[in-house]
């Protein structure tokens, strides 16, 4: 199985692996996301380490059961040959009604069929109010192009 675009990535080929993976997570669906992933990837996913295609469907399923209207951007930060790194934001709210935006910066290793083969993330989340969201649109869903990237939207 191939997953386009293959490394060595140059900023545009990153920038668009950094968008097929957000729109993937904006999908909020475990088994899409788990394709993009090699079937021995590794994560660490804040303290949480676990490796395969089924602990990550495990590990989305179980995230996503108590974040409700999770809406996620990513950012290309840098690139080479076959890494990438991304910054990160998403919002979401708990059953209680409570908004939280995470940040975040992720590092990825990809391998020469274009799979990502290692995730290590580092997410921090902040209580805000629901009139401090920055992100609006229908979820699940990928981000609409009308809809400005971190770039456009600083910290």
């Amino acid at each position: 199985m191939s997953r386009p675009p293959l490394p060595p990535f140059t900023r545009e080929t990153a920038a668009q692996k950094a968008r097929m993976a957000e729109d993937a997570w904006n999908s909020r669906d475990p088994v899409r996301v788990s394709l993009a992933y090699t079937e021995d990837s590794r994560w660490r996913n804040r303290a949480e380490f676990f490796q395969g295609r089924d602990a990550i469907v495990e590990f989305l399923t179980r995230k996503w059961a108590g974040e409700y209207d999770y809406r996620l951007i990513k950012d290309l930060w840098a690139f080479d040959q076959n890494r990438i790194a991304v910054r990160f934001q998403y919002e979401w709210h708990d059953d209680a009604g409570q908004w939280h935006r995470s940040y975040g910066n992720e590092q990825w290793e990809f391998d020469e069929h274009g799979l990502m083969r290692r995730r290590e993330a580092s997410i921090n989340d902040i209580a805000i109010k629901e009139s401090e969201r920055r992100f609006h649109w229908p979820a699940p869903g990928p981000r609409p192009a009308d809809v400005a990237g971190l770039s456009e939207n600083p910290l």
